[in-house]
């Protein structure tokens, strides 16, 4: 697991070189990352600008290990409407039943936007998770989510808040089928180039334990179409407690005109 992560990582780099290249060719357009924080924003990119985010993740809990390769393609198609496809092109996970690797689960979401001003929007996601991963790593019946979005910049902090509900394709008897979720992201910038995230989010469903979770990260941006991120979440609930670490980068990869 770790060769194959630290050979990620290396491939990661190479790839945010060439997506550096990219961003050198036209600083005009800037990209609009959505990672590395459970909440989505409302903002859409720059329509007709495909952005691609990947990355790293590495979970810890008690004896089990989770590490995996997200990533997601957005493209708007104008600055109302647009869709995001994600996923993990690999997960490892390990735990007392044993190993299991491969593909990750996709995902399907498209977004709608509704822009108030410079400082203030609304958002709605209709999303389903395709059940792409084999059984060992994922549940093996399709997830559909709403999210609600609301997105505001209060003074030289960026807020994003979400309500969301996912009715579950899998669920044990007794439980609640439907799980709802709340989080809200602060961002804001350090220096010219550096800048700082912090998060609460949490989760509940019927018949189970509420999640909380608390994720921190630092945002690199040489220029504003190349973004790093790198950080840490802690999920205190339910327990045994869970904590990730992560690293990834933004960048566009084409413009259609």
């Amino acid at each position: 697991m770790g060769d194959a992560m630290t050979r990620y990582f290396i491939g990661l780099g190479l790839i945010a070189l060439s997506g550096f290249a990219c961003a050198a060719d036209d600083d005009s357009d800037a990209i609009t990352p959505y990672r590395p924080s459970v909440s989505s924003p409302a903002q859409l990119p720059v329509p007709g600008q495909l952005e691609v985010e990947l990355g790293g993740l590495h979970a810890r809990s008690d004896a089990a290990r989770r590490s995996s390769l997200p990533y997601a393609f957005k493209l708007a198609f104008s600055k109302e409407w647009g869709v995001v496809i994600g996923g993990e092109a690999h997960v490892w996970a390990r735990d007392d039943s044993g190993k299991a690797q491969g593909l990750g689960d996709t995902t399907l979401v498209l977004k709608h936007a509704w822009l108030v001003d410079d400082a203030t929007a609304f958002g709605v996601e209709l999303g389903t998770k395709l059940a792409t991963a084999n059984d060992n790593i994922g549940s093996g019946r399709a997830d559909y989510t709403l999210n609600t979005i609301f997105s505001r910049d209060i003074g030289p902090v960026h807020m994003d808040a979400n309500l969301n509900a996912t009715r579950l394709g899998v669920f044990d008897d007794g439980t609640g089928r439907t799980q709802f979720g709340a989080s809200a992201s602060f961002s804001g910038a350090l220096s010219d180039h550096w800048g700082l995230t912090g998060e609460v989010s949490g989760t509940h469903r019927a018949g189970t334990p509420s999640g909380t979770q608390v994720l921190t990260a630092l945002t690199y941006s040489p220029t504003k179409r190349l973004t790093f991120d790198f950080g840490l979440a802690r999920a205190f609930r339910p327990t045994p407690a869970t904590t990730q670490v992560f690293a990834g980068v933004v960048f566009p990869l084409a413009k259609f005109k």
